[in-house]
């Protein structure tokens, strides 16, 4: 079916904004997104027109929250370009970026395996987990595999997960596997916490810092005051900020503000090296 979304919304750009790593285009045109055991497929058709895989029903339950299309991002536009010189570039730039609302479970692993890792080494060791664990699906295009949760996980070996690429992770996995499955830490029940609250809940997990918990609060628990900083960030704030953080300036858009400024320092920067 046809869908129209009137907001800045471009396929390329989330896809590669570095919060997702089971994302794929194909020779079409199509990309295809999963979260949990959803998956769809959307192809721009012409401006500001979609084409899905889904019902209207299935669009409107679960993937207009997952691409925040509740949230006005050309507004966040408007009000938000000209506060710094810097930004203001990153978010011509990236326009078009959303912040996607995706499984805590999933961002919890994604992110612990994310740790000194590049981009497609990061989705290499996700796509292994998930061809180990997850459960297999059909469907038009492919033969997939979905991310794997907790209980499918539970027997999982020390040695399984060094062959899937987590290295020195491994450790920090087998942790978080414990603690979700034995209740110690209850994903759905923390996304009632504030922010700093959901930060230090998610440090309990051995292996995770103040920025992995970042990255889940923002791109699981939709927390838009977040700001991971990773080396992307840094190298902007001490390059193009003269050392000087810029994120105070934009209170609960913050995380969203981050996420155009690593989309300009990983692409436009090395573009034009």
């Amino acid at each position: 079916m046809l869908i129209e979304i009137q907001d800045d919304f471009d396929l390329e750009k989330i896809a590669l904004s570095g919060q997702c790593f089971r994302v794929k285009q194909f020779a079409d045109g199509v990309y295809r997104f999963i979260t949990k055991d959803n998956i769809i497929y959307i192809q721009k058709t012409k401006n500001k027109q979609f084409s899905i895989s889904c019902s209207k029903d299935q669009w409107d339950k679960i993937w207009r929250t997952y691409f925040d299309l509740d949230r006005c991002y050309s507004d966040i536009f408007c009000s938000e370009c000209e506060k710094h010189p810097f930004v203001h570039q990153a978010m011509v730039y990236g326009r078009g970026i959303r912040i996607l609302r995706q499984d805590a479970w999933e961002m919890l692993l994604t992110f612990i395996i994310s740790q000194r890792k590049n981009i497609p080494a990061i989705a290499k060791s996700v796509e292994n987990l998930a061809l180990r664990y997850g459960h297999p699906l059909q469907t038009e295009y492919e033969m997939l595999h979905l991310f794997p949760s907790p209980q499918d996980m539970k027997d999982s070996l020390t040695e399984e997960l060094m062959e899937c690429g987590l290295g020195y992770r491994t450790k920090y996995v087998l942790d978080a596997v414990r603690q979700v499955i034995s209740g110690v830490l209850d994903l759905e029940a923390i996304s009632k916490c504030g922010d700093d609250e959901l930060i230090e809940k998610l440090q309990s997990v051995y292996g995770v810092g103040k920025k992995v918990a970042n990255c889940v609060s923002l791109f699981a628990y939709g927390r838009t005051a977040c700001v991971p900083i990773d080396v992307w960030i840094s190298r902007a704030i001490e390059n193009e900020c003269k050392g000087e953080s810029p994120f105070s300036l934009f209170g609960e858009n913050a995380g969203i503000i981050q996420q155009y400024v690593f989309y300009y320092e990983k692409y436009h920067q090395c573009n034009s090296r």
